[in-house]
């Protein structure tokens, strides 16, 4: 999950803060604030990649690791922080919106809505994974 929600927060921080410039992490302050928080939350991302990475490493280490389990965490970390931000971020403490100048409902449904497609697709590969774990231990 870790690894998941870090990449996601990779990918907002880069594409939507530095390339596209829609926002930064806190906009309800100066520009040079924003730039600044955008790199606290870049510093944050890249620790928790890191740490994602070690987890992995070790359940690998033990031969552990079950590639379903893996892959729905991935999934399920992506979806759970874009929703996080979507809803929290951007909603409830309204540290930034995704877009200024323009309607924001379209901008908040996409948002939205692909955070729970990641969901989706995680949970879905979960439960097929435990399926074919349970089915395998039938036999």
């Amino acid at each position: 999950m870790m690894i998941g929600a870090a990449l996601m927060a990779g990918v907002d921080e880069l594409v939507f803060h530095q390339v596209l410039g829609w926002h930064h992490f806190y906009d309800r302050a100066t520009p040079a604030v924003g730039l600044m928080t955008d790199g606290f939350l870049h510093a944050a991302e890249l620790l928790v990649l890191v740490a994602g990475f070690f987890q992995y490493a070790e359940l690998r280490r033990r031969n552990a690791l079950d590639t379903a389990s893996a892959w729905s965490g991935f999934f399920l970390g992506a979806g759970g922080f874009q929703l996080f931000d979507g809803i929290i971020d951007h909603k409830v403490l309204r540290l930034h919106q995704i877009r200024y100048g323009v309607a924001t409902l379209p901008y908040d449904v996409a948002w939205n809505g692909f955070a729970l497609a990641l969901l989706a697709i995680g949970f879905w590969i979960g439960v097929r994974g435990r399926r074919r774990a349970a089915a395998a231990g039938e036999r």
